[in-house]
């Protein structure tokens, strides 16, 4: 099943867009993504026909489509496409402000959800300050900023729901790299609950890759919302059960 929101990247290199394709991929299987990359003779550069192919092409099979670009020419040629397009059809069209590669690979865990477009865009607009130097993109409680996660087990933050803190211990011995890291994301996008990872929005991707914690290290998690229960019982079973990676941990750290 295709994801409602379809991405297209504009690259001046069609191995660059290839692989972010790969990668992303990689992390959310349900989601159309589509290269539209390279000239014609396989060189550096872009081309209107082969941009506007590539959003056609996501158009035909999703509901909307975020574009995004890897450098400022691209950029323009993109915005070429778009005008070009004709208003209803550009109308599901929105060009991401945002880094290639992040940007892409966020983008897509969001789409995966089922998210609509303009959560697919502000995830992709947002991964640009995911790894900028400690303290920014958090907001002064230590919270990441516009998560809602509580950061202190003080309360909820005014929703009343708050279902306090569980730990659990990683069991898989590369913690939480990029795959497991996108199935916790993609997974908790699915309830009506925010929650925290060791104070990282759990449905960030990125910044779950962020924490860097790794097979052996407990982690806290905290949820609040309408569902923060079954958020945190799921969360707390994928992590304890490995996320079906092998081998296993020494028993020792059970």
């Amino acid at each position: 099943m295709t994801a409602p929101v379809g991405i297209v990247l504009v690259s001046h290199s069609q191995a660059l867009a290839a692989g972010v394709v790969d990668l992303a991929a990689q992390m959310a299987p349900d989601v159309l993504i589509v290269p539209a990359a390279g000239t014609d003779d396989g060189g550096l550069g872009t081309g209107f026909d082969r941009v506007l192919a590539g959003v056609e092409r996501a158009l035909g099979e999703c509901e909307e489509v975020l574009v995004l670009a890897d450098l400022g020419s691209a950029v323009l040629m993109a915005e070429s496409v778009l005008d070009a397009l004709g208003e209803d059809r550009a109308a599901r069209v929105r060009l991401a402000d945002a880094p290639f590669v992040e940007g892409t690979v966020a983008a897509a865990v969001t789409a995966h959800g089922g998210a609509g477009l303009v959560e697919v865009l502000a995830s992709a607009e947002a991964a640009g300050g995911t790894f900028a130097r400690a303290g920014r993109g958090r907001a002064a409680d230590g919270a990441p900023a516009g998560s809602g996660a509580p950061a202190d087990g003080s309360g909820s933050t005014g929703a009343g729901h708050e279902r306090g803190a569980r730990r659990a211990r990683l069991r898989n011995p590369l913690g939480l790299h990029a795959r497991p890291a996108a199935v916790l994301a993609r997974s908790v996008a699915a309830f009506d609950a925010r929650v925290a990872i060791d104070g990282a929005n759990a449905a960030s991707v990125l910044e779950l890759m962020k924490l860097g914690v790794v097979g052996g290290h407990e982690v806290e998690i905290r949820a609040e919302g309408p569902q923060a229960e079954e958020a945190l019982d799921m969360v707390v079973a994928a992590i304890e059960g490995g996320f079906g990676e092998a081998p296993p941990l020494d028993a020792r750290l059970q």
